[in-house]
């Protein structure tokens, strides 16, 4: 069944060639369009940022106009009642941007308050910089018609150019809106921008609008959206002079307090306790091009809760970095997918050990067991030299963790380590070339006091392009390393590889792959990682149609395939097929701004290495087929919605049926407030997996039903375009309710079994509230309250009704968290002024 679906793959792969050789590209583009150029002009008048175009320095100043879009219509100018003129100027001490976005009316306007870096319902403008011309790294700069600002670094992944949103730069705008459109004002302080040291400099420029209601999106140097990258698109900005990088210093000091409350109940411990904290967060400007960002003794108390879940699968759940240094500006040190953050300040090492009979005398109980080790410091240093080689590093340290264990009887405490002070590091080298292309090298390393084991990884990665920038080869390619492992103490070395060829440019794309892992390697430590002993071959195909018709503004459609062994086979185990998979995807955007989608599926029969939770088994199952689709309206209305449904059906195989179901709903009341409503229902009939593995050693697998619902509701108040409130509660609930028990077989297959006398059904109930109010009383200065509520309920009782399950859990113990933080931003030269003054 495989082998013909291939065919079919394969068939399909050649008609698009077919139809890529015989149908042109957007005729506007079929000639490379030369880049524009923007004189620099350096003033020395005094501008007042405040959205209003009065002041004398713009009145001779180079001026941006004739935007073209690039999205839905490509390549057409902007209409005149509609369209865009922008100036642009720097000084000694850094950039102006500013201009005049006209439109129809006021009503015209779609603008909503999100808070800073929240894209909403907006239109907006903004400027993009490459300083560096190399076509890979860039730095935006944003702001809406409500004078709401957002900030990214640009940067190269493998689909061409990513933002990082959650870095944050400190500079200046101002807004106005009129009856025949809007004006805004930006200044850029050069301590907000990174530059090469040179006496004449050209950079790559690109300024872009966005008019959401009618879901166009225009730019001064014309995009074509067919052509692989954003920055390899871009104007340039001549003849800027004798600019100098200021001393780049600034200190951000916070303090918080916090007040926690859970019903222990128990004597000796409180229910109500405080804590009292303070810290600092720099940033030093280290040459013209390089940053340290150090945070010491910090704080993230406050950071949103994150999403738990039941896992039933025999891997860890990846949870979103949510604190802000291991957020902001780590473009670099995402490199090659061996970083996750979450490692630092994460699960002790030994967390689970101390459960263990061995570790415990007989009337030992375990009093504390903190689940998270806790962060000294850290501190990175990035940036970028003149010759394009962009350097990170990444240093971080947590203290010591301990278990507390005590003696029911003649209560003595004692304390067992359960996490090693501990360094982690990450080194990377990024140099990029010509044609948008970049070489890589990274060097990630864990290392532990005492006799627990340390980790290294290094890997070097390889991403070409040819001077039409169509196609694309590169490959990443590691080498692991843990030292002092095992309970022999030995070095264990592996290897891991990823290659990969295609086409990006065009309506045609197509990209082919393998990846392989060898039974040793491991990026854990310091990275996500599931398992190694893995040979995959895979490959995609994209066809595209971004010429706007009658009934449709853009069409996507995609074909993907994948196939996966064992590099080894596992000790007893002849088998070393895993599984193999084809999809089929296809998108559109109507005229009316809705997007519609589909998905089909089929998955191989598969032979399951990890599901069983013991090396020398394997778990079996038959082929399946999945089906589904989505549908989002149009977002730019007060009222929008997304929903989407997918289902998959095993072939006779115990009648397994899984359903993905979620509907999302947002009501935009006016420009301050809005509020939305997830719930996604996952329900799963006849699903089979582990269940226990009781003393006998037997692996119990179960045929269960798994219902799973989570609840999601947001709302959002904006005061000003400084002050807002937000609230955020999530209900989520899983129950397995098992039918039926078997032991698997060495052959892969199960055999019922009918003496099993556990119970391994679930019933998980998780509840969350984060309320947060945030004043910006300052430019990068906050001060936010927080209050969060945890609730966590768990019985081996499953309780199908899901009202049920909402009142039994608001009826749990409920950890309550209130905390209130400031942090004041200061800057070195606005600190060197003062001085003067005085």
């Amino acid at each position: 069944m495989l082998r013909s679906i291939l065919i079919a793959f394969a068939i399909i792969l050649c008609t698009f060639v077919h139809a890529q050789t015989s149908k042109p590209t957007t005729p506007k583009f079929t000639e490379k369009t030369p880049p524009r150029l923007l004189p620099a002009k350096r003033t020395t008048e005094i501008i007042k940022i405040d959205g209003v175009l009065d002041d004398a320095a713009w009145k001779d100043a180079p001026l941006a106009t004739d935007y073209i879009e690039f999205r839905p219509a490509v390549g057409v100018k902007e209409a005149d009642e509609t369209k865009t003129i922008s100036y642009l100027l720097y000084s000694d001490e850094g950039i102006y941007f500013a201009g005049f976005c006209y439109e129809r009316s006021r009503d015209s306007i779609a603008r909503e308050l999100k808070g800073r870096d929240g894209f909403g319902m907006n239109d907006y403008v903004g400027i993009i910089f490459d300083t560096y011309k190399d076509n890979l790294n860039g730095f935006e700069y944003f702001v809406t018609p409500l004078n709401e600002q957002w900030d990214a670094k640009m940067a190269p992944n493998a689909n061409g150019n990513s933002e990082d949103f959650s870095w944050n730069a400190v500079w200046k705008s101002g807004v106005v809106i009129h009856d025949n459109g809007w004006s805004f004002e930006m200044f850029i302080p050069y301590g907000a921008i990174r530059f090469a040291k040179k006496d004449m400099q050209e950079w790559g420029v690109n300024m872009t609008r966005r008019r959401q209601k009618t879901g166009q999106q225009f730019t001064w140097n014309p995009i074509d959206p067919n052509v692989n990258g954003f920055l390899t698109q871009e104007g340039y900005w001549t003849g800027i002079t004798n600019i100098k990088p200021p001393v780049r210093l600034q200190f951000s000091p916070y303090f918080s307090v916090y007040a926690n409350h859970y019903p222990v109940n128990k004597q000796g411990t409180k229910n109500f306790t405080n804590q009292v904290n303070g810290g600092l967060d720099v940033k030093y400007g280290l040459n013209q091009a390089f940053t340290l960002d150090a945070t010491l003794i910090p704080d993230f108390g406050q950071v949103q809760s994150d999403n738990q879940v039941l896992n039933l699968s025999p891997f860890e759940v990846r949870f979103n970095e949510n604190r802000n240094f291991f957020t902001e500006g780590t473009e670099l040190f995402s490199k090659g997918g061996l970083f996750y953050s979450r490692r630092i300040g994460g699960t002790p090492l030994h967390y689970y050990d101390v459960q263990d009979p061995s570790r415990l005398n007989t009337n030992d109980t375990i009093l504390k067991n903190p689940g998270e080790s806790k962060l000294i410091n850290a501190s990175k240093i990035s940036g970028r030299t003149q010759s394009g080689l962009g350097i990170g590093i990444l240093n971080a340290v947590t203290r010591t963790q301990y278990a507390t264990i005590e003696n029911i009887n003649t209560k003595e405490q004692r304390k067992i380590v359960t996490n090693p002070l501990t360094n982690y590091n990450v080194i990377v080298l990024n140099q990029s070339m010509k044609n948008n292309s970049s070489v890589s090298l990274i060097n990630t390393n864990v290392t532990r006091s005492g006799a627990d084991y340390d980790a290294n990884v290094t890997a070097a990665l390889v991403d070409l392009n040819d001077k039409k920038n169509t196609w694309n080869i590169g490959g990443k390619f590691a080498v692991s390393q843990l030292l002092s492992y095992g309970k022999n103490g030995e070095n264990v070395n592996g290897y891991n590889h990823n290659i990969y060829f295609g086409k990006t440019s065009g309506r045609f794309n197509f990209n082919v792959w393998q990846e392989l892992t060898d039974t040793k390697y491991s990026h854990a430590d310091l990275g996500f990682f599931t398992n190694n002993n893995f040979f995959d071959h895979g490959a995609w195909v994209g066809y595209k149609w971004i010429e706007p018709k009658n009934w449709y503004n853009r069409i996507f459609l995609n074909l993907n395939g994948r196939v996966s062994k064992l590099f080894t086979p596992f000790a007893g185990i002849k088998e070393t097929y895993q599984t193999g998979n084809v999809n089929f995807n296809a998108e559109l955007q109507t005229k009316k701004l809705w997007w519609v989608g589909t998905f089909l599926g089929y998955t191989s029969k598969q032979n399951d290495f990890y599901e069983p939770r013991k090396t020398g088994f394997f778990f079996t199952r038959n082929q399946s087929f999945a089906l589904g689709g989505w549908v989002n309206s149009n977002q730019a209305k007060k009222y929008s919605f997304s929903s989407e449904i997918f289902a998959r059906r095993h072939i006779n195989f115990y009648n397994q049926f899984g359903v993905d179901a979620s509907v999302n709903q947002t009501f935009r009341f006016n420009s301050k407030f809005s509020i939305s409503h997830n719930i996604g229902y996952l329900p799963r009939f006849n699903n089979m997996g582990y269940a226990a593995k009781p003393d006998n050693g037997d692996l119990i697998f179960a045929r269960r039903k798994v219902n799973t619902i989570e609840n999601i509701v947001n709302l959002k108040y904006s005061f000003t375009n400084m002050m807002w409130i937000t609230y955020r509660m999530r209900h989520y609930v899983s129950t397995v309710d098992n039918k039926e028990y078997f032991t698997l077989q060495h052959n892969g297959k199960l055999l019922p079994n009918s003496t099993f006398a556990g119970n391994a059904n679930q019933n998980l109930n998780l509840f969350n509230i984060d309320m947060v109010y945030t004043w910006q009383f300052a430019p990068g200065s906050f001060l936010n309250v927080v209050w969060k509520n945890y609730i966590q309920h768990f019985n081996r009782t499953v309780e199908a009704d899901y009202v049920k399950n909402f009142t039994n859990t608001l009826d749990a113990d409920a950890n309550n968290n209130l905390s209130l933080k400031v942090i004041y931003f200061l800057d070195y030269l606005d600190m060197k002024k003062w001085g003067k003054k005085k």
